[in-house]
């Protein structure tokens, strides 16, 4: 298993970011630290998000950044120049996944179905993405496909959040969750890292109580 996902593993969320200021990534970085969660998923849905990786990477090389929404193999490229650790896609691009693979780039494509894991394993992945979580299905869902796949693990993302996130951790092919609600764009935009740092202090404690 890589490293960096056993360390995804051993944090259990993993914060989703959307940053559209270049100049609200260490404050964030500061907040996530300090709130005990040190690890980020910088999507590469805005402009910023490259320049923001390679902030996070420079102020906290310690820090683990990944980029998100990662459509094509130029995208990778440009992640990892920027300091990006692990990738992550929406869906199973073969090619993209392939990249990753061929370069020992950590990645997590999305999977919403039986063909997708099938096509994950042929690429020795063991660990996917599955999104989005809530609205294809839930955790029921995951236990329904992850019952024939007994070495693939799932990182749920999508509608993922402080009240729900419990039942997920709960079970044990979960190995993270991706969530953004102590991240939200609002929150960033208005520059309340005070409260962005309490709500992951609390997400990290919900970590702990679940899996002890």
């Amino acid at each position: 298993m890589n490293a960096v996902l056993e360390k995804i593993h051993e944090l259990g969320i993993v914060p989703v970011v959307v940053l559209n200021d270049a100049k609200d990534a260490v404050p964030l970085a500061k907040a996530l630290m300090e709130g005990g969660l040190p690890c980020a998923e910088v999507t590469f849905r805005t402009a910023a998000a490259e320049e923001s990786i390679r902030l996070i990477s420079e102020a906290y090389p310690e820090m683990l950044v990944g980029a998100g929404t990662v459509l094509t193999t130029e995208q990778v490229d440009r992640a990892v120049a920027a300091g990006a650790k692990f990738i992550v896609s929406p869906g199973l691009n073969p090619k993209v996944t392939k990249y990753c693979v061929d370069r020992n780039i950590p990645i997590t494509p999305g999977c919403a179905n039986p063909s997708d894991v099938e096509q994950a394993l042929e690429f020795g992945l063991d660990v996917v993405k599955f999104f989005p979580a809530e609205q294809a299905g839930g955790l029921d869902y995951i236990k329904a496909i992850a019952a024939p796949y007994v070495d693939m693990s799932f990182m749920p993302t999508g509608g993922i959040n402080a009240d729900n996130v419990r039942k997920y951790l709960g079970y044990n092919r979960i190995w993270a969750c991706g969530g953004s609600w102590m991240v939200k764009g609002d929150m960033i935009k208005a520059g309340e890292f005070d409260k962005i740092r309490a709500l992951t202090a609390e997400a990290v404690q919900i970590v702990k109580e679940c899996r002890g």
